[in-house]
């Protein structure tokens, strides 16, 4: 498994004490000393400043640190193992190699049987009920000092919002792939920090000018007598004032002002500047946790994969040098990524359908409206279509969602990825295919479609017998933003919920039928710390990639149509302030432990 593990400190400082001493021998050569030139010393200086910023936004991690090397048993004098040779390997890493030799060992002998391996087999069998590793004691129990106890104290409380994340006591508990999540998601909350105030101030500075904008006040005051042309030939079209738009034109100036475009240039330059700092600080931690040796290729097949073949030829893999089942290109993995394919285009074609079916009830919403005559519900008309129509698609997105999620899973175990990262890496592919169209294609048609193909009085074009969308009185800018304020908030909402609430529902119902069990038998029973975790839900192997879609996701609401909605970097702020330790209570307390798992990175 190739697991890097501490060494003796006195073997690196033989090494390294004549090296240094031989260093601090040279003397600097004095025609090159940095102090005599200006340049080099402004430099210098701007070094210094990028590393404090860089600095300002780092996640803390503790300082201590060990040499390490890949274990072996033929050389176990290097290791620094302590007296109780049991404490070596800390609990994380002993569940992890207990959990790659379950997965992989036989529990037959009959050789024609060739998927007669694995304890997930054995568990669909009904042979054993389940198989995880334990948490580390309780975390409502007396013992503070045990390590879940002080992750549930120190970490996963509301009231630690505003302290540092104990990065490398997460890493040693979860693993670090959770780790990284963990310090990714903080990484990306502190620098939404700037962003959350430029565009506040943005958003006040809208606010304060509202009474001094001219194009708002020639619509409410100037020319509100002005007649207007009908927005459609049809007979249930009326002539109407522009003084009829007033609501509509003053709430646009909130997020439609000068400032506008100075936000929409600052948020080009801080999503540049966050993914270089991040691969800074990714590689930084990379470092610190010895996985930057760490190579995908040398992964071991997934059990899924073994017992998805057949008896087939096998063939010597020349990097894990272990004989593995060899699958045909052309005859399994072509037709799968075909097939795959096909069903993703459909899924696409299926997400934009729903785009168009919210188009007509836009159309007749507006048409209905128009027949009222009511004047206050004509003046609100846009924003009343807009809010419904977003609400409406926002429902088509919840459902689309958990849909994609079951089909992409399906579609990705059909094609027969070896390891876990091939695994991931197109699963990736499909989801954040399929989600940005879910996500993301109503909002390019207001932006961009909307408006566009309406004609003009006297030759309009129509759509299955209605007229096309046209944007209100200053552009369809107010319609984005609160087609982007309910589709982030509402999604987030949404999510805290179920994250939240059905690990809870699963858990009392798990512990209802324990109990009911335990009426039957004499004297108390004292829950053992494998019972108790039984009654926690199951952490999949895929359930932290669903943590970064929904991120992701975030992102892109706060970086593409940020200049539409000012406030969005605020929300996502608050929202992931309170997602750290949600996510953190969660699986401290709602989830069992998961398996620790190493990769180099979150895969950017």
């Amino acid at each position: 498994m190739k697991l890097k593990m501490p060494m003796k400190e006195f073997l690196m400082d033989n090494m390294v004490t004549g090296v240094v001493h031989n260093f601090l021998d040279f003397e600097p050569v004095p025609d090159f000393q940095k102090s005599k030139y200006s340049v080099q010393r402004f430099m210098q200086n701007i070094n210094i400043f990028s590393q404090s910023v860089s600095d300002f936004f780092n996640i803390q991690i503790s300082e201590d640190h060990q040499f390490t090397a890949e274990y072996s048993r033929d050389k176990e004098y290097l290791f620094d193992i302590p007296e109780k040779k049991e404490d070596f390997f800390n609990p994380g890493l002993r569940a992890q190699v207990v959990d790659f030799i379950l997965k992989r060992k036989r529990f037959s002998k009959d050789p024609s049987q060739a998927f007669a391996f694995g304890i997930n087999n054995l568990i669909n069998d009904g042979v054993y009920k389940a198989a995880y590793p334990l948490h580390e004691g309780g975390y409502d129990s007396a013992d503070e000092h045990s390590p879940r106890g002080q992750l549930l104290k120190n970490w996963a409380t509301i009231w630690s919002v505003w302290k540092y994340q104990p990065l490398d006591h997460i890493k040693e508990y979860f693993g670090v792939k959770i780790g990284l999540y963990f310090a990714w998601l903080g990484f990306y909350t502190c620098m939404l920090i700037p962003a959350s105030i430029v565009g506040v101030l943005c958003f006040l500075y809208g606010c304060f000018t509202l009474l001094g904008d001219s194009p708002s006040d020639d619509v409410c005051e100037v020319y509100k007598d002005t007649l207007m042309c009908p927005q459609c030939d049809v007979e249930t079209y009326n002539y109407w004032k522009l003084g009829e738009a007033c609501v509509y034109a003053k709430m646009t100036h909130f997020f439609d002002n000068g400032a506008t475009v100075f936000f929409a240039v600052f948020m080009s330059l801080w999503g540049v500047t966050f993914l270089e700092l991040w691969k800074r600080y990714s590689a930084k931690i990379a470092h610190r946790w010895d996985m930057t040796s760490f190579d995908a290729t040398e992964e071991h097949p997934r059990p899924e994969y073994l017992a998805q073949l057949p008896i087939v030829k096998k063939k010597l893999n020349f990097i894990t040098r272990i004989y593995e089942p060899h699958v045909s290109f052309w005859k399994k993995r072509v037709p799968f990524a075909i097939f795959s394919c096909s069903v993703v285009i459909l899924l696409v074609t299926v997400a934009l359908g729903a785009v168009v079916g919210v188009i007509l009830y836009r159309l007749s919403i507006k048409a209905v409206l128009s027949i009222s005559g009511n004047k206050n519900l004509t003046s609100m008309a846009s924003v009343i279509i807009s809010t419904t129509a977003a609400v409406l698609n926002l429902f088509c997105i919840v459902i689309f969602d958990k849909v994609y999620q079951r089909i992409a899973n399906y579609l990705t175990e059909l094609e027969m990825h070896r390891t876990q990262t091939e695994y991931e890496n197109s699963l990736t592919l499909k989801m954040f295919l399929l989600q940005f169209v879910n996500y993301y294609s109503s909002i390019f048609y207001i932006a961009f479609f909307k408006g566009r193909f309406g004609g003009h009085p006297g030759h309009y074009s129509l759509l299955f017998g209605y007229c096309q969308e046209e944007c209100g009185t200053g552009g369809c800018l107010l319609e984005l933003s609160m087609q982007l304020a309910i589709i982030m908030v509402g999604k987030q909402a949404i999510n805290a919920v179920f994250e939240m609430g059905v690990p809870w529902l699963l858990w009392f119902s798990k512990m209802w039928h324990l109990h009911k069990k335990e009426k039957h038998k004499s004297g108390k029973h004292i829950i053992a710390q494998w019972e108790s975790d039984y009654s926690l839900s199951e952490w999949g192997s895929n359930g932290l990639f669903f943590e970064y879609l929904e991120m992701v996701l975030q992102f892109g609401f706060v970086t593409i149509f940020v200049a539409a909605f000012p406030l969005a970097p605020l929300f996502a702020l608050l929202n992931n302030l309170f997602e750290i330790r949600l996510d953190a209570r969660k699986f401290i307390t709602s989830f069992r432990r998961p398996v620790p798992q190493r990769v180099k990175s979150i895969g950017e």
